[in-house]
């Protein structure tokens, strides 16, 4: 099948769903609604920056716009998760280090999808509009923990700690410094550039967002 079919059939999908439209879609990526509509309407493709940017808002792996892959049959099975009765900062750090008890929280393994059942991650809620064209206010995340730098990619959304505050960005990465920015309708909010000397570490890597509509 032609790759621009391939790619509108699966963009179509996940619209439905998300349970949204392209002009969502196109605002909340900041992309050109005449871009997304020409891939809807298999006339262009996209870079894979942008693929990888759609994936991301999906929550799904890039392959599944880009490749048929035969449907599962869904099973209404979910799973518990860590869930930390606290708030990540998605504007100013957020001091959260004191939180050492969790509850649980009950997801889907639909919306889940591939991190279904996965034991490491944990769930937390987003305080703050610096990150609103992706993930707004009161958003549930689901959070990987990573052990190194080098499990993470220009791109990735983290969550990040500095001088024991926490905060979530999208990371760039450059040869001596991380660069952690917002993306958010509000242009009060800046980047937050650190040199990679300083105090600061990055717990985990958001994989998934839940968002309230």
């Amino acid at each position: 099948m032609n790759p621009k079919k391939i790619l509108a059939k699966n963009l179509q999908k996940h619209l439905e769903r998300k349970g949204i439209t392209q002009t969502k879609l196109a605002n909340d990526l900041n992309f050109p609604e005449m871009t997304v509509s020409n891939w809807m309407n298999e006339k262009t493709y996209p870079r894979v920056d942008r693929l990888q940017q759609m994936a991301d808002y999906f929550g799904v792996m890039r392959s599944d716009l880009t490749e048929i892959k035969e449907e599962k049959t869904p099973y209404a099975t979910s799973a518990e998760y860590k869930y930390f009765p606290a708030y990540v900062s998605a504007g100013l750090p957020n001091d959260v280090e004191a939180v050492t008890e969790y509850e649980t929280i009950s997801i889907s393994d639909e919306i889940m999808g591939k991190y279904a059942n996965s034991k490491d991650i944990y769930f937390i809620k987003i305080n703050g509009e610096s990150m609103n064209k992706i993930i707004p206010h009161n958003s549930l995340i689901a959070v990987r923990p990573v052990s190194s730098i080098h499990d993470l990619k220009t791109g990735d959304i983290v969550v990040y700690r500095k001088d024991g505050e926490y905060a979530v960005k999208r990371l760039v990465i450059d040869k001596d410094k991380w660069i952690f920015k917002p993306e958010s309708t509000d242009d009060r909010f800046y980047d937050d550039v650190i040199y990679k000397d300083a105090d600061v570490k990055i717990k985990g890597k958001a994989v998934l967002y839940i968002v309230e509509v």
